[in-house]
C-alpha cells in the first residue's frame, strides 16, 4: 500500500467528460430494498467500492442470497420477503455508517440475536438515536462503547411496528433506516422527525428508491411519515451515476477554468448532491443543464457564502475550490459533518491551513480567507484522516500549487476505488507522471 502520492501539476485548463460509478447512497438502499423484496431483482451500475461491499457481506451474513458481478456492475438478489433468515449473524460494517445504520434497522425484522461492529473510528461515531427509536418499537438495542456508539447488539423477536420518532439531527440515515424496513413490518410504521433534520435530500432519495420497490411512503406533515405494510415487489432497477463522486470533477474545472462534462446526470437526480453545481455558478462558473448531463466550465472566481446543509458531503470539495477564489468564503449549518468519517470541520480546516490559507472554525462551519493571489498559497503533505473526502478533495489543490502530497491515497476505496485514474485521464495527465494509489 502507497503511503503517500504527489499530485502533479495540470498546466492547462481540464477539459473533458466522463461517467462517474454509480451512487454509493442509492445503490446501499436499493440492495436493502432488493433483499426484503419478494421476488428476483437485478441491480444494474452498482459501485464497487468498500461501502458497498461491505453491504453485501452483511445481507449474505444475514442469509440473503445475493450473487455479484461487480466487473458488470451487477448484482441479483433473491428477496426475503421482509424476512431474517439467519437468527444471528456478527456483521462487520467496517467504515460504512449507512451499512451499520441500515442493518440495524434490518436485524430488528429477524428473530435471534445480531451484533455490529466496526472500525475504530466507527466505534466513535453515535448511533443513538437510532437504537433509541428501535427500543420504543419493541425492540432490545443497545450499543457497547462510551456515548452509544457501536458495536451494536440487536436482540429481536421481530419488528410489528407502530409509532416512533427519530432525531435527525446527526444523521438523516436514522430515519432513512427505519423507513426502509417499515413495509416490511406488519402494522407499518409511523414515523416522527425530532428536530431540524440534516441532509434532507438523502430522505427523499429513501423515499423515492422505495416507492420504485412498491414501498408507500406518505408524507403526512413537515415532521411525519406514515409508511404502511406493503412490503417490496422485485424489480430490474439501474442507479444513477454518483452525485457526490461528480463534484470533484466538476471542482476540477473551477479550479483550473476549464470544462468538464458529468453524464448521467441530471437536474432531475435524485441526489441532492448536484446541487453542488449551483453553489459553483454562485461563484463565478457556467453551468449547463441538459437532460442527461450535466457541464461546468469557467473558474470559481468570487468566495460565496453559502448553507451547505442539504449537500453536506460536498463541503470539503467546495473548502478546496474556495483556495483560488477571490475573497471570503464562508459554509454554514454542517455542524453534523464533524461526526462522519473524521471531523470534517476541524480536520478540514488543519489542512487547508497548511496551504497557506486563513480558516476560522465555527461550531457549524468554517470560513476560508484564501492569500490575496493563489500564487501564495504553497505546497504540503496533507493528512487524510482515512477519510475519502478529504483526499479526493485535498488532492485537487495539488492540481495548481505545486509541492501537494496526499497521505494514505488508498482510503478513497471506501466509494471510489480507481479515482485517481479517473482524475489523471481527465486532467490528460500520462500514467507515468500519476502515482497509482
Amino acid at each position: 500500500m502507497i503511503a503517500a502520492i504527489d499530485i502533479p501539476l495540470c498546466l492547462a485548463p481540464i477539459c473533458g467528460s466522463l461517467l462517474p460509478p454509480g451512487s454509493k447512497s442509492i445503490t446501499n438502499r436499493a440492495l436493502v430494498c432488493a433483499a426484503l423484496a419478494r421476488g428476483t431483482s437485478l441491480l444494474s451500475g452498482v459501485l464497487d467500492s468498500q461501502d458497498t461491499r461491505v453491504m453485501v457481506d452483511g445481507l449474505m451474513a444475514l442469509g440473503v442470497q445475493l450473487t455479484p458481478d461487480w466487473p458488470r456492475s451487477e448484482i441479483q438478489i433473491t428477496g426475503t420477503l421482509g424476512k431474517i433468515p439467519s437468527g444471528q449473524a456478527v456483521l462487520d460494517c467496517a467504515a460504512s455508517g449507512t451499512t451499520i445504520r441500515f442493518l440495524s434497522a434490518v436485524s430488528a425484522l429477524g428473530h435471534g440475536t445480531f451484533r455490529l461492529d466496526g472500525t475504530p473510528r466507527m466505534r466513535k461515531r453515535p448511533i443513538g438515536d437510532l437504537l433509541e427509536s428501535l427500543r420504543s418499537l419493541g425492540i432490545d438495542a443497545r450499543s457497547e462503547s462510551p456515548g452509544d456508539c457501536p458495536p451494536v447488539v440487536i436482540h429481536s423477536q421481530g419488528l410489528a411496528g407502530g409509532t416512533t420518532t427519530v432525531c435527525g439531527s446527526t444523521s438523516s440515515q436514522f430515519a432513512s433506516a427505519l423507513a426502509l424496513v417499515a413495509p416490511c413490518t406488519t402494522r407499518g410504521l409511523q414515523i416522527g422527525f425530532e428536530g431540524r433534520l440534516v441532509s434532507l435530500p438523502y430522505l427523499e432519495m429513501t423515499r423515492r428508491v422505495m416507492e420504485s420497490f412498491g414501498g408507500m411512503c406518505e408524507v403526512t406533515g413537515d415532521n411525519c411519515w406514515w409508511i404502511g405494510p406493503s412490503g417490496y415487489a422485485a424489480c430490474d432497477y439501474t442507479i444513477e451515476p454518483d452525485a457526490s463522486a461528480a463534484s470533484y470533477f466538476f471542482a476540477a474545472a473551477a479550479i483550473t477554468g476549464g470544462s468538464v462534462c458529468v453524464r448521467g446526470l441530471s437536474h432531475r437526480s435524485m441526489q441532492g448532491d448536484i446541487g453542488f453545481c449551483s453553489v459553483l455558478e454562485q461563484m463565478g462558473c457556467s453551468v449547463q443543464w441538459r437532460d442527461e448531463s450535466v457541464t461546468v466550465s469557467g473558474r470559481a472566481a468570487r468566495g460565496v457564502d453559502v448553507d451547505m446543509n442539504a449537500i453536506s458531503d460536498t463541503v470539503p470539495t467546495l473548502a478546496v475550490v474556495a483556495l483560488f477564489a477571490e475573497g471570503q468564503t464562508t459554509i454554514r449549518n454542517v455542524a453534523h459533518i464533524r461526526e462522519k468519517e473524521t471531523d470534517r470541520i476541524s480536520d478540514l480546516a488543519c489542512e487547508l491551513g497548511k496551504l497557506g490559507a486563513r480558516v476560522t472554525e465555527q461550531s457549524a462551519g468554517l470560513t476560508i480567507d484564501p492569500p490575496a493571489t493563489p500564487t501564495a498559497l504553497h505546497g504540503a503533505t496533507l493528512a487524510t484522516y482515512d477519510d475519502h473526502r478529504m483526499a479526493m478533495s485535498l488532492a485537487l489543490a495539488g492540481l495548481r500549487v505545486p509541492g501537494v502530497r496526499i497521505l494514505n491515497p488508498a482510503c478513497v476505496a471506501k466509494t471510489f476505488p480507481d479515482y485517481w485514474q479517473r482524475l489523471a485521464t481527465l486532467a490528460g495527465l500520462n500514467s507515468s507522471e500519476w502515482p497509482t494509489a
